[in-house]
Formats: C-alpha cells, sequence, structure tokens
C-alpha cells in the first residue's frame, strides 16, 4: 500500500503505478468536504467517470451518485458443476456454448418476451428499506416495461459468460453483469438532479470533478438509495435468471450444478451504510468488492487469464474491500489502434480457449488491454486470500 498525504484526506493505493488521470481523481475525493478518514484505490484502479474504477470510499452525511457509476449492481456470478475437468471434453464444451449463445441475449439485444413477474425483485418491498420513500413515486417506475424484456440478458462491454477448469479440479460457470439499460437511466436522472442542486446550493465541490452528491437528509437522495438499491437487486435476478438457463443446458447435457457451498454472487458498483473505524458511514464501491474477513469473494482476470474465488481478510484500511477484476491498462479505442490482433488471437489459440476474438473491434476486451491479474493479486495478499483458482475454458463476451 502506498499513501499519498498531499491532500485533506489522504490517499491509501494498492495500486503501484495509478495513471495520472485516475490520480488526480483520487485527489478529488481526497479533497472532499464530507470525505471520512481516507480514498482508497484498489489494485485493478483505473480512470472511470469522476471516481476511478477500483476506488472506495467512505462518506458522512451524503451519497454520489457517480461514486457509484451507471451500471448499478453490476457484479460476478460463480457456481461449480459437478463434472470433472478430465471428463469435460472439447465437443461437449462447444456444444453448450453454442446454446448458451442460442438462449442469452448479448450486447443491446432484449429478449422478445417479458420476464414472469415474480423473477422482477418487488419494488414495494426494496423501497420500504428507506424510510419516506413512495414507491408510485419513484422514476424507476417509468422503466420497468422495459426491464421486463432485459431481465435475463448479458449486455455489452466487459460482461461475460465463461466456462471455467477449477484448481480444486471441477468445471464452473461464471457470469458478469448488472443492471443493463435500468442501472443507467437511474444512475444519470439522480446525478442530473444532484448537479442541479449542488448549482442551486452553491456547493463547495466544483462543477468539473463531476462529483455531485445528494445529502442524505433529502428526499432526493432517500429515492436515489432505493431505485440504486433495487438496481442491485434487479442485477442479481438478472445473472440469477442467466445463470439458471445455463444450468438447465447444462442438465440437458447431463451435468448438475452444485446446489450449496459452490454458488456464489456479489455485487461491485453500489453504496450502502456500513460501520467503519466506530461510525456509521456511507461505502461506496465503484469497481470494487466488500472482503469482510471470511466474506467470499470473485474476481475475474481478463479472457485470457485466470479469475478467483477469493476469502476476505477484512482490511480495515481498505475499509474491507478488494478488487473487483484485473483491471483495464488500455482505453478501448487505444487497444483497437496498439493491439495487434493475430497476436491476441494467438494468445488465445495457444490455451486452447474458445472464444469471439475475430476483428480489431474485439480488441478492447483482449487480454492484451488488461493488467496482469498475477500482479493484481500480489498486490492484495494483505486484502484477500485464494480459494480457487478459475482457468477459462470457452468464453462469451457480450
Amino acid at each position: 500500500m502506498k499513501v499519498f498525504s498531499t491532500h485533506k484526506f489522504p490517499v491509501k493505493s494498492w495500486c503501484p503505478n495509478v495513471e495520472d488521470c485516475a490520480l488526480a481523481q483520487a485527489e478529488n475525493l481526497a479533497n472532499l468536504p464530507f470525505l471520512f478518514k481516507h480514498v482508497a484505490l484498489m489494485p485493478d484502479c483505473h480512470q472511470g467517470y469522476g471516481m476511478p474504477i477500483g476506488g472506495v470510499i467512505a462518506t458522512k452525511g451524503v451519497v454520489i451518485p457517480n461514486a457509484v457509476g451507471v451500471d448499478i449492481g453490476c457484479g460476478m456470478s460463480a457456481v461449480r458443476t459437478s463434472v470433472r475437468v478430465e471428463d469435460f471434453d472439447e465437443i461437449t464444451l462447444k456444444k453448450i456454448m453454442g446454446e448458451i449463445r442460442d438462449e442469452i441475449p448479448v450486447g443491446f439485444k432484449h429478449r422478445k418476451e417479458n420476464c414472469d413477474e415474480e423473477e422482477l425483485p418487488n419494488l414495494v418491498d426494496v423501497a420500504e428499506k428507506i424510510p419516506m420513500v413512495e414507491p408510485e413515486d419513484l422514476f424507476i417506475q417509468n422503466e420497468m416495461d422495459s426491464a421486463r424484456k432485459q431481465l435475463g440478458t448479458l449486455g455489452g462491454g466487459n460482461h461475460f459468460i465463461e466456462i471455467q477448469k477449477g484448481s480444486d479440479g471441477f468445471v464452473w460457470v461464471m457470469i458478469h453483469s448488472g443492471s443493463r439499460n435500468l442501472g443507467k437511466k437511474v444512475a444519470d436522472h439522480y446525478n442530473k438532479i444532484a448537479v442541479d442542486l449542488n448549482e442551486k446550493y452553491h456547493s463547495s465541490v466544483p462543477k468539473e470533478h463531476q462529483l455531485a452528491f445528494l445529502p442524505l437528509n433529502t428526499q432526493e437522495a432517500r429515492n436515489y438509495l432505493a431505485e440504486m438499491n433495487y438496481c442491485v437487486e434487479f442485477a442479481k435476478a438478472n445473472r440469477k435468471k442467466m445463470m439458471s438457463d445455463i444450468e438447465r443446458i447444462f442438465r440437458d447435457n447431463g451435468i448438475r450444478f452444485m446446489q450449496t457451498s459452490y454458488r456464489f454472487d456479489i455485487a461491485h458498483n453500489y453504496a450502502r451504510m456500513e460501520n467503519h473505524f466506530g461510525e456509521n458511514v456511507m461505502i461506496h464501491r465503484k469497481g470494487a468488492t466488500s472482503a469482510k474477513e471470511f466474506e467470499f469473494g470473485i474476481i475475474p482476470g481478463s479472457m485470457g487469464s485466470s479469475s478467483y474465488i477469493v476469502r476476505g481478510l477484512g482490511n480495515p484500511e481498505s475499509f474491507c474491500s478488494c478488487s473487483h477484476g484485473a483491471g483495464r491498462k488500455m482505453g478501448r479505442n487505444e487497444a483497437q489502434k496498439k493491439l495487434i490482433l493475430e497476436d491476441e488471437i494467438k494468445r488465445l489459440d495457444e490455451q486452447g480457449i474458445i472464444h469471439g476474438v475475430r476483428n480489431v473491434s474485439d480488441l478492447d476486451e483482449a487480454t492484451g488491454a488488461y493488467k496482469d491479474i498475477n500482479e493484481v493479486m500480489n498486490n492484495q495478499k494483505d486484502l484477500v486470500e485464494i480459494v480457487v483458482e478459475l482457468k477459462p475454458l470457452g468464453v462469451i463476451k457480450g
């Protein structure tokens, strides 16, 4: 951990070489008047919008929509199957991957039919957990018709479905996905409200820092927290529906999923009230995973590198957090310009990974666009311990 202490609050970084633009964003966070203790940067840290991805902050009395981000509730799901790696042949792998592609919409595609009502989180139940929130007044009500066709869809960008071989000898399935367009609509809506309120009351936080906030004692903040929590639950239900479809496909091919201890689901974009250093504070994790002592988590690599099931060590200096993945070392446009398509394909082919890298446009998610996951894991040995290492067999990208 490095400590930068030239600001109102220190920046504590598990990323040894923070890019200048991400460090500048961390410095903006470190000068917030309502920040608590320090800024924590995880080893996968890179530039985001307003706040670095791979960043964790605690605030007193406010919530910051841009410190959660637009893909609210984005996270990981992982399940161990009953089949051992040595009994899982390439023919079966390709057949299952083809059936998954046929079943689960990716990119901007939605499902043709609405999901069943009971598959959606109950908005009333979620809203009632935040005092003084009326479900019928929430902005999200206008988005539910679209959401019913988005549930059970992967999305684009860095979202993926991966079939993996575990260091425990079993085949695993991992999903990375979020709240789809629903989360973005909520994030954009409340960030605009925060910007307008901050301008109205002459906030000391510069508008160009993109860190507009909502005081927790306002109706706007209460509504945001209710809708953010709904998006977190929606994202979880989205992964659950996809995993259920994948489980059925595996079962049709004679393979069961484990039903008890080997199922994990975690989010890495959200804000919630937690107790740290003896005080209740609003923790914002933007591309960061909760890593309380003995808590299980999921840290994915890139499509050509390992992912990990981990157990948290409860390090208080990171606000009991760890990385949410390998982290980008190149922007999307930069990767498409600098990476060599043939080299990236060869890297995957030599490992025997079934993948979809075919064109220059696919290079934004190639292995070379990401940091070395081995270095990332080495830089957070004081945050988590590895339980299972998972290497890719086949990858479906959004």
